[in-house]
């Protein structure tokens, strides 16, 4: 053998002494400290056997591909081949590592019983239980669109119903009105067949009047001309119209029901272990607030002062508030500009090309955080100046047009005090109210009615649940702040738990928000940092 190959070879386990055994079941090359180690561990069925009589070890080797009449006893690392002593004297292989090719095939045999394990433990049930998924989703795909199909049938049913029954409604008014109408002209012919028998009543007197020539029957004739020259007026009779517009087939699709476009979400899971990506240092003594402008994030704490960073950390801008105090709910609109939070002052303004405007002021009420929606409204939560009632109301236009305070049972959905109560919305729309005072996460749907509270994880009793900011992302998750327990609950959107975020070295997470590639932004209370952490 070459001297430059490593002729003694070594234990798997301690990787010092020399090899003396061979475990058959776990394929383990051991020297004999190890032995007793080995056996004595997981409990797993044993053969040790001495090295030189296992099977593996009675392989013969491979012929070189080079030298036919040789045999490869070593293997280069560099070259990745079995190399045979005539290859060696080539010098082809001068420098390189050399190892006993029969320890090589040992380790390669490892990788590839390990890669075995993997692939049959791991990976293929994931791939399997995928497919058993997406089979399942089409099963239920195909049973919802007959659900469709049969709705629009139903539907149709309905419309030929209501049709029928206005089709049935007009030709009884027609019948109805045709029944009025013949009355009056049977009564007017009536009349008028009276005047006739009258009139020839008349002719038949004057005519005996006439033949007879008598004085007396001339003298006390009386004329009836007169009236009768007075005829009854015309009836003209216009006969009703049957108005029949031309159908809008638009507007008719409108109003029969359309079908909503095709919505494939792809289902991101989460990360078994989050990983921190970024980190951004604001200078503020405290951090309340962040928020995402595309690649830019807003941030606010104690100071009169909002900045504007990229995710590189780079200052890009300052907005000082109008009035000089702490802003300290933040947002972005779907245009892109700053609203912030003014509670002393009862204010929500507007930043507009570095220019604030006021645009809600309100009475006896005073606002803290806000949320951009889906539609462009605002989402604001407040407390009455008493500090005994707390509410969430809706601003289309920066106009009041919703107000929930209360449950169906007039219960206060909200604690009554000024403590944070972060908001956000969620892509089911419904509004998720972290409320600090409460414990508990308050969510309900777009009319204000309560879906749920989620009061933390069931196991986690040792300490209070104190949701600070909360958010969500495309995959309805809903994201709260844990500040003391130093971690982040996600929630599916109907509150069940799914997982912490906690192994990101995170002090006193207090607000959140995602980006647009569903990252999470943390800001820090007391450190002030912004930690960008992946999730998904």
């Amino acid at each position: 053998m070459d001297p430059r190959a490593q002729d003694v070879l070594l234990c798997d386990l301690c990787n010092t002494n020399p090899l003396q055994s061979y475990c058959e079941h776990c394929h383990i090359n051991m020297c004999t400290n190890c032995v007793s180690k080995h056996v004595s561990g997981p409990s797993k069925k044993h053969n040790i056997v001495p090295y030189h009589l296992h099977s593996k070890f009675t392989q013969t080797h491979s012929k070189c591909s080079n030298h036919a009449e040789k045999d490869c006893k070593l293997y280069c690392e560099k070259c990745e081949i079995p190399v045979c002593p005539t290859c060696l004297s080539s010098g082809k292989h001068d420098g390189h590592t050399l190892f006993d090719v029969m320890k090589k095939l040992d380790s390669k045999n490892r990788c590839l019983r390990d890669d075995l394990e993997e692939l049959e433990t791991k990976i293929y049930p994931r791939y399997e239980e995928t497919a058993s998924d997406v089979r399942s989703e089409k099963a239920e795909l195909e049973k919802n669109y007959g659900k469709l199909a049969i709705a629009a049938e139903q539907q149709g049913e309905v419309w030929h119903r209501q049709i029928t029954a206005i089709v049935n409604q007009l030709k009884s008014d027609i019948a109805e009105t045709k029944i009025k109408d013949m009355a009056v002209l049977e009564k007017h012919i009536s009349e008028i067949m009276h005047r006739i028998v009258e009139i020839k009543q008349v002719i038949l007197e004057i005519k005996n009047i006439l033949d007879t020539n008598d004085i007396s029957l001339t003298s006390t004739y009386k004329s009836r001309n007169n009236e009768f020259n007075q005829l009854s007026p015309k009836i003209k009779v216009t006969l009703p119209s049957l108005s029949t517009p031309t159908i809008n087939t638009e507007k008719l699709t409108e109003m029969f029901g359309s079908l909503s476009s095709l919505s494939i979400t792809k289902i991101r899971p989460l990360l078994d272990e989050p990983r921190l990506d970024a980190t951004i240092d604001t200078d503020y003594t405290e951090l309340y607030s962040v928020c995402c402008l595309g690649e830019q994030i807003w941030t606010c704490g104690r100071d009169k002062i909002m900045k504007l960073f990229n995710l590189g950390g780079k200052l890009l801008t300052s907005i000082k508030t109008r009035s000089g105090d702490i802003p300290w709910g933040i947002t972005v609109t779907r245009d892109g500009y700053l609203v912030y939070t003014d509670p002393d002052k009862r204010t929500v303004n507007l930043v507009k090309n570095k220019k604030i405007q006021n645009v809600i002021t309100l009475h006896g009420w005073k606002p803290r955080y806000v949320c951009s929606t889906s539609d462009d409204d605002l989402l604001l939560t407040m407390f009455s100046d008493s500090r005994k009632q707390s509410k969430v109301v809706r601003y289309s236009d920066f106009t009041e047009t919703q107000t929930i305070q209360f449950d169906d049972q007039g219960r206060l959905l909200y604690s009554s005090g000024f403590l944070p109560k972060y908001i956000s919305e969620n892509r089911n729309l419904d509004i998720c109210v972290a409320d600090y005072e409460a414990e508990a996460v308050v969510v309900v749907n777009r009319s204000g009615n309560l879906r749920f509270r989620y009061t933390g994880h069931p196991s986690y009793t040792k300490k209070s649940f104190h949701p600070y900011g909360i958010t969500t992302d495309s995959q309805s998750h809903i994201l709260t702040a844990d500040c003391y327990s130093h971690r982040i609950h996600i929630l599916d959107q109907d509150g069940q738990f799914l997982r912490y975020i906690q192994n990101c070295n995170l002090r006193r997470p207090w607000g959140l928000c995602v980006d647009i590639r569903d990252n999470l932004l943390v800001a820090e209370w007391d450190t002030a940092k912004v930690k960008k952490i992946q999730y998904l």
